[in-house]
């Protein structure tokens, strides 16, 4: 398969995203303006088209949910842990995941990865080098690049480990490149994060990016605060994830904790950052995935949670009884993910959330317990437990308080980007957690699994990339 992720050339995607996006995407976009004639050097020209780079990568994200584009981790890499199971096991693609038999020459997110890396490498220089845009454009719009940058290099480096580090858009650069560490990537990560949060601030705005906007789909400073105490509660530095997570939660004017049926409406006060949906009809692609057409569980929608998961829930957990649903077929009954409620409707009523207050309520909590604080990760885990009509936790040390953050943040941010599996990883649980379960999958747990292979095609490209142990 040919690869395009180390080797794009930028005035054929440059082109693809604006045209594309902000004439197909009006109603991600909400701008007039339309775009007939572009390339990389004059599409930074204008206010415009600078903005709807940003914008097309966003619609982008919103258009696709194949197993390889970054939208369905919240499926597919749940499905890779221990959060989900399937009803169906002919679809080759689900149970690979599920299996976790993935193959290098297909290798989920890294290609996509790498695209909208491109795309924001391509942005950063030509918005650089712009001298005729708005400067509060300008600032703006670094700021989201930069932001989309970091985001994308999260998963890349959280998924595959040691990955290519392509900061610029050159060929020839880029075609020897080699794998970077990990922390060498998680530094870029934050350096790109601690840009962000300098270029923008905590408005949300509309696509003129000068605009002051109701919907909460473009990322702002709180996105990359919120990103950025995730890589830092990862890197250890528990004081500057403390810290991250405060600023956004003490936000209380923008940001509170929503009641559970509202977390996952548009614009809803814990929303930090979504996805606008771009489809007909569809709301999320997680609603329209997860929730079981009218004929019942099938091969194109098999996924339902897994014993394990549902016996993770306390009882009188109203999460479970919110966000959970249950279909009843051949006389079993199956439970299958519910926190979005709309399957298809013309009516957006629903945006995929991608970073949301919960979250930082729990890395705050999950900081503080490293720092010996037990009674500010006690209050930060309660507020949690409460919203979800749970009674205060009775962990009163580090290591006990620390087991029950993440078996929280389980049943919280199950179905969620990712979030148990690279807890699982980050946590250093993941080994013996998923030995007790294979047999459950039926498989044997190997620890090379825990990380998803490089792209096959890429290694063919350049031979100073190497494979992950484990891979062909």
């Amino acid at each position: 398969m040919e690869t395009k992720s180390l080797k794009y050339h930028s005035s054929i995607l440059i082109c693809f995203v604006v045209i594309n996006i902000l004439c197909g995407c009006k109603k991600f976009i909400e701008a007039d303006t339309p775009v007939t004639s572009t390339n990389s050097a004059n599409v930074y020209n204008e206010n415009s088209t600078a903005a709807g780079v940003l914008t097309g990568i966003y619609a982008k994200m919103s258009s696709r949910f194949a197993f390889n584009d970054i939208t369905s981790i919240s499926a597919y890499v749940d499905l890779s842990a221990d959060n989900l199971s399937l009803f169906d096991t002919s679809n080759a693609t689900y149970f690979s995941f599920y299996q976790n038999a993935l193959l290098s020459q297909s290798s989920p997110y890294w290609n996509n990865l790498y695209t909208y890396v491109y795309y924001a490498n391509a942005a950063i220089e030509g918005l650089k080098n712009s001298a005729t845009l708005t400067p509060a454009v300008k600032q703006r719009a670094l700021g989201e690049a930069y932001f989309i940058r970091a985001f994308c290099y999260y998963y890349l480096v959280t998924l595959h480990g040691d990955v290519p580090l392509v900061l610029t858009t050159d060929y020839a650069v880029n075609a020897s490149l080699t794998r970077s560490p990990v922390n060498d990537v998680l530094s870029q990560i934050m350096n790109d994060l601690e840009l962000a949060k300098q270029l923008l601030d905590a408005r949300y705005v509309d696509a003129t990016l000068l605009n002051t906007g109701t919907d909460r789909v473009r990322p702002n400073a709180n996105a990359a605060r919120a990103l950025l105490a995730r890589v830092l509660l990862l890197k250890k530095d528990f004081a500057g994830a403390e810290r991250e997570a405060t600023e956004i939660i003490s936000q209380t004017g923008i940001y509170t904790l929503s009641a559970l049926n509202g977390v996952f409406l548009k614009n809803s006060s814990e929303t930090i950052w979504a996805l606008q949906p771009t489809k007909t009809n569809v709301n999320t692609d997680e609603g329209n995935l997860f929730i079981p057409p009218a004929g019942g569980l099938g091969a194109l929608n098999p996924f339902i949670l897994s014993t394990d998961l549902l016996n993770a829930f306390e009882a009188g957990d109203n999460r479970k009884m919110s966000w959970t649903a249950a279909i009843t077929q051949g006389g079993k009954t199956y439970n299958y993910p519910f926190k979005y409620k709309i399957k298809t409707n013309s009516t957006i009523t629903e945006f995929t959330i991608v970073l949301r207050l919960a979250e930082q309520y729990l890395i705050r909590a999950e900081a503080r317990a490293e720092l010996n604080n037990i009674p500010g990760a006690q209050s930060d885990l309660n507020a949690i437990r409460s919203r979800a009509g749970l009674g205060s936790t009775t962990a009163g040390n580090i290591a006990d308080l620390k087991t029950a953050i993440l078996r929280e943040k389980r049943v919280e941010m199950f179905t969620e980007w990712g979030e148990r599996w690279l807890d699982l990883k980050r946590s250093g649980n993941i080994d013996a957690v998923m030995t007790a379960y294979g047999p459950a999958k039926g498989i044997q747990w190997k620890p090379h699994m825990s990380l998803f292979p490089v792209l096959q095609a890429d290694i063919l490209t350049n031979n100073q990339i190497t494979q992950n142990p484990g891979y062909n």
